[in-house]
C-alpha cells in the first residue's frame, strides 16, 4: 500500500493533508523518515505519525444494488455517485470492482482491498459475471453458439472470451462473461445485430444480489473468501 494511502486509512486525514505530513517529515517507516507518499509500505512495517504508531482500519467488502441514473464513482459527475445517501464512511478510500454504466442496474462489489478486487476484475481469474439483458429485437437462433465461440467487438483485434447465453424469452436473455471490457455486453449484442435496451447484473462469482435497489450490506466471511481462490 502507498504510504499516503496508509496514513489516510489510519487517521482522519484526507490525502492532501496526509501528503503534507509526509513531505514535512512527520512520518517514519521502521524508524526512518520517509518524505515520498508514493513509497510502498507492507503489513510488517511500523509506520508512525509524530511518533505515534498508526494502525489502518480493517478492509471493507460491500455489496450494493446500484440504481439506474447513478455512476460508479466516489464523487458526483454528470450523474450522481452511487454512494449518495448510503451513509458509508470514508468513501474516498473505496473503489468498485467492475463498474457499471449509468443506465445499468444491479450488483456492484465495493472495497478498499486492491489485491482482493484484482481477482474479480482480471480475466485470467475467470470470475463469472451474470447479466439479465433486455433486447430491442428477438435473439438470433445462433447467438448462443456465436457467444460461446467469441465475437469480435468493434475496435478490438481479438474476439471475446467464451460466454454463456441463456434465452429467457425472445427479447430477454441472461449472459455470463468472465471479462469486463468497456461496454462489453452492449457491444457483444451490437456485434450480432441487436441492441441492449436494459441491463442488470445479478451475480458476480458466487455472490448473488439480494438487497433492494439503492441498498447495501457488508459481505459475509464466506463471500469474501470465495474471491481469494
Amino acid at each position: 500500500m502507498r504510504l499516503d494511502k496508509f496514513v489516510c486509512k489510519s487517521t482522519s486525514l484526507n490525502r492532501s493533508d496526509a501528503i503534507q505530513c509526509i513531505q514535512h517529515g512527520k512520518v517514519s517507516v521502521n524508524g526512518e523518515t520517509v518524505k515520498d507518499g508514493r513509497s510502498q509500505v507492507h503489513e510488517n512495517n511500523t509506520v508512525t505519525l509524530n511518533g505515534t504508531a498508526l494502525t489502518p482500519r480493517p478492509f471493507r467488502y460491500i455489496l450494493m444494488h446500484k440504481p439506474a441514473g447513478t455512476i460508479c464513482s466516489n464523487v458526483d459527475e454528470a450523474y450522481p455517485s452511487l454512494f449518495n445517501g448510503t451513509r458509508i464512511e470514508h468513501t474516498e478510500e473505496l473503489h468498485i470492482a467492475g463498474r457499471l454504466d449509468a443506465d445499468t442496474t444491479g450488483l456492484v462489489l465495493i472495497t478498499d482491498d486492491g489485491h482482493w478486487s484484482f481477482n474479480i476484475t482480471t480475466p485470467s481469474k475467470h470470475c463469472e459475471k451474470v447479466y439479465r439483458v433486455g433486447l430491442s429485437r428477438p435473439i438470433r437462433d445462433d447467438a448462443a453458439e456465436q457467444f460461446e465461440r467469441g465475437v469480435l467487438l468493434q475496435g478490438e483485434n481479438k474476439p471475446t472470451l467464451p460466454a454463456k447465453l441463456n434465452i429467457v424469452s425472445p427479447k430477454e436473455v441472461t449472459l455470463t462473461i468472465t471479462e469486463g471490457k468497456f461496454h462489453q455486453v452492449k457491444r457483444m449484442f451490437a456485434a450480432i445485430g441487436n441492441r441492449v435496451v436494459s441491463l442488470h447484473r445479478e451475480r458476480i462469482g458466487e455472490v448473488l444480489l439480494d438487497v433492494e435497489e439503492g441498498k447495501w450490506r457488508f459481505l459475509s466471511e464466506g463471500e469474501i473468501a470465495s474471491f481469494r481462490h
